[in-house]
């Protein structure tokens, strides 16, 4: 069971747990209790969800919430670390909360065997109690990615968004309420497009150690939004190949026309 969370303070077995990050240069103490003190929901607990949550787990996120419909198959174990050949038939939400309460019970975590959508998305994500300080997608198909960030724009939540194919990722994170382009500014045709839609890990296969560094990627930058008040991603698309091991920043700004975010 998880230990109390108190506000403003870290506990003895936190500055221990702790100790090497807040020694790192531009990390505190100060920095470790913003990150204690956050709130994360993460969209999908799978390929990128499992190495993104863990790490966030084990550097001191206080309170994070997983939301998935899917249960775990025999070709998940591939890459999605949290579970184990035992798990093969459970539900990969409570599965992973489970799990990550046991690599780290200094924080709370919690699953919700559900599909996010616009009309459940004020209950799943606990509205009425407190507003959650960054949303992590890490989905694999771009109509969910899309309803995920008409979400985010809706509520004004900053969306941290992950992807990984065969050898490729993506990552961006963005800023509704600073009204710097969403993912619909980024993406708009290639989701109206059903045929690009139609490509996940499932028909075209990803290699482990992709969903592995894009996750943790993910985790980086969720790290510093949350601890340094820094979007490292600015404005920014990351670029991942693996085949060729390079990487690349698209810079993008917002589309006055956008559907979804030039309104707000």
């Amino acid at each position: 069971m998880a230990l109390s969370l108190e506000a403003g303070q870290l506990l003895d077995e936190e500055l221990l747990c702790y100790a090497r990050q807040i020694l790192l240069d531009g990390w505190d103490i100060d920095a470790q209790i913003r990150l204690k003190s956050s709130r994360v929901v993460m969209i999908g607990a799978g390929g990128l969800g499992c190495p993104a949550s863990e790490t966030l787990v084990r550097a001191g996120l206080g309170h994070i919430e997983l939301i998935d419909d899917d249960v775990i198959e025999a070709s998940n174990l591939q890459r999605q670390t949290l579970f184990l050949p035992e798990d093969i038939g459970k539900h990969k939400a409570l599965t992973a909360a489970q799990m990550l309460a046991r690599i780290n019970p200094l924080i709370t975590a919690c699953g919700a065997v559900a599909r996010l959508k616009e009309d459940n998305a004020y209950e799943l994500l606990n509205m009425a109690a407190v507003k959650p300080d960054l949303l992590l997608d890490c989905t694999d198909n771009f109509a969910t990615r899309d309803v995920i960030n008409r979400i985010s724009v809706r509520y004004q939540i900053p969306l941290l968004s992950a992807s990984a194919i065969a050898m490729q990722g993506q990552l961006a994170l963005y800023e509704p309420h600073l009204n710097t382009g969403c993912y619909h500014c980024v993406f708009g045709s290639v989701v109206s497009d059903t045929e690009s839609d139609e490509r996940t890990c499932a028909n075209s296969g990803v290699l482990a150690s992709t969903t592995a560094i894009m996750g943790n990627l993910q985790a980086n930058a969720a790290l510093q939004y949350l601890g340094l008040t820094k979007n490292p991603l600015k404005n920014k698309l990351l670029i991942w190949d693996g085949s060729q091991m390079q990487q690349r920043l698209m810079g993008y700004r917002q589309d006055k026309e956008c559907p979804v975010c030039s309104s707000h």
